[in-house]
């Protein structure tokens, strides 16, 4: 009886040892944002009795030490903002109890191979997840294996976040960091590929800067923009109170709501990963407050069917993530839709109110690389260079990259013709690859009749204007001079409206013209 005693009081003397868990970020191989305080955080295992617990996080030469809330057992430290750095080192992050002498180290983690430099998230439906490489030849890029190949850069780091929907924000998504090297992505071995538009986007800013790049992939095809969208992001925005006011629901209480009304065809058709902030909560909310530079978007295909509603949606989107992330100045770059066998003009529009209206948002139009029978066309490396051109201006100081696609500034009416003046073009040239495809405009008369119109100012080749109807060659002047045969009296212009809507008119920096209208 003595010795059970003893025995029990040994054992309740013993220190019961928490264990540390690092927030979804810091894994080896990590990239910490340079230029800005950087939130560290995680979790120890609480202890029953123990109060004023610290956890200490050292990096770099720093030293930052947060208390330990006593029941949920969170964290978190902000080290101060750091030069980019391709040195390899630890941070290590260390859990103390108070003892009778001295504090007591419960637990030491060492997160490896962590530097500083410029970190993004990309995220969006199969365009953005459209992988650098894997076994579908329809869906990769085009010459990912190739880049992949000869890309050494192994102070880039990226990161495919498993496809994971939640009702609540799953906060333990674990990260994987991947060198940008052949072997640090071998698609060989069954290692999950990571978007070839966010791959290329962190190339070219590596290229560029020379400073190691983050960045994390979240993406997965056929969802919704509402399924990324933060309930944060529908504050204050009216038009999407019914979005606000939908529930977040497990499985099978979505499904029993749909059989109610309650969810209607928009939310995936029975999808339950398509629930409002469903992905949010499963594949990006465990990455927030992550100090980061922005996101790249590409998305808008499966939300076509209500162009109306877009404009408002991205804006939730964006207001949504810049709250979360904690960073007024998130900046957002998103790719235009490409063409595809429907057409999608109205979300094209949607798309460029949302980026006239977004101070901290820009546009890359790549109307001129679609494919009319892919809905996944194989060249990201345009995409990703058109979103590179934005950050590398806007955010990196390259002041004499010209960034922006034209856009139009103003127009009058001529007799019989139009007279566009456009921002961000001092000159045109239309370049085609199929002579019969017309340059893309048309007039309304005012009898309501939408005709095919043509560029009066194009100085097309020899051989165009002699034999194919000027679908090549320079435009005089920096206006377009747009008239329709028997339309006397136009009171409407639109570009790209009808099918092909491939884009051929580019300004003199080969960024090309977007869709647009005039309704008089």
């Amino acid at each position: 009886m003595k010795n059970a005693i003893l025995i029990g009081a040994v054992a309740c003397a013993l220190p019961v040892f928490a264990k540390i868990e690092m927030g979804t970020p810091f894994s080896d191989g990590a990239v910490l944002q340079r230029g800005m305080k950087v939130p560290v955080w995680g979790k120890v295992t609480p202890v029953p009795g123990k109060s004023q617990r610290t956890v200490t996080v050292s990096f770099g030469g720093q030293e930052k030490t947060a208390v330990v809330e006593a029941f949920s057992g969170c964290w978190k430290v902000e080290l101060d903002p750091m030069e980019a750095s391709k040195e390899s080192r630890a941070l290590k992050v260390q859990e103390l109890a108070p003892g009778f002498l001295f504090d007591e180290v419960r637990d030491t983690v060492e997160v490896k191979d962590v530097l500083v430099g410029e970190v993004w998230m990309c995220s969006g439906q199969s365009n953005t997840e459209c992988p650098i490489w894997g076994e579908n030849p329809h869906y990769r890029d085009g010459q990912g294996s190739t880049i992949i190949q000869m890309t050494v850069r192994p102070w880039v780091r990226l990161v495919r976040t498993p496809r994971l929907s939640s009702v609540k924000p799953k906060l333990d998504v674990k990260a994987t960091w991947m060198p940008m090297t052949p072997d640090g992505l071998p698609y060989a071995r069954g290692v999950e590929m990571p978007s070839a538009m966010g791959y290329l986007f962190a190339l070219e800013l590596a290229n560029a800067l020379d400073i190691p790049i983050g960045l994390v992939d979240s993406s997965w095809g056929g969802t919704n923009i509402d399924a990324w969208t933060p309930r944060s992001g529908y504050e204050g925005i009216d038009a999407l109170k019914d979005i606000a006011a939908l529930p977040t629901l497990d499985e099978t209480a979505f499904a029993e709501a749909r059989k109610n009304g309650v969810y209607k065809s928009t939310y995936g058709h029975g999808q339950w990963h398509q629930q409002p902030s469903a992905l949010w909560n499963g594949m990006v909310a465990a990455y927030a407050p992550m100090a980061i530079r922005g996101f790249i978007w590409y998305q808008g295909c499966h939300n076509s069917g209500e162009p109306q509603r877009y404009c408002d949606k991205m804006h939730a989107l964006y207001n949504g993530w810049a709250k979360e992330f904690a960073n007024p100045d998130l900046k957002l770059y998103f790719a235009q839709l490409a063409p595809f066998g429907n057409g999608w003009y109205a979300t094209d529009l949607a798309q460029a109110k949302f980026e006239a209206e977004e101070k901290n948002a820009a546009m890359a139009i790549i109307n001129d690389v679609g494919c009319l029978t892919d809905i996944h066309p194989n060249d990201k490396r345009t995409v990703a260079k058109r979103l590179a051109l934005h950050a590398l201006k806007r955010d990196y100081g390259f002041d004499w990259i010209a960034d922006n696609s034209p856009t139009l500034k103003g127009w009058k009416i001529d007799g019989n013709k139009f007279v566009l003046s456009f921002n961000d073009a001092k000159s045109w040239y239309l370049y085609n690859t199929d002579w019969s495809v017309a340059n893309g405009f048309e007039v309304c008369g005012t009898n309501g009749v939408w005709t095919a119109a043509a560029i009066e100012n194009l100085q097309g080749t020899e051989d165009a204007g002699r034999q194919h109807g000027n679908c090549r060659g320079r435009i005089t002047g920096p206006n377009l001079i747009i008239s329709a045969k028997g339309v006397d009296k136009p009171v409407g212009l639109r570009y790209l409206y009808q099918k092909p809507w491939n884009g051929n008119l580019y300004n003199e920096f080969a960024l090309p013209l977007g869709a647009f209208e005039i309704v008089k």
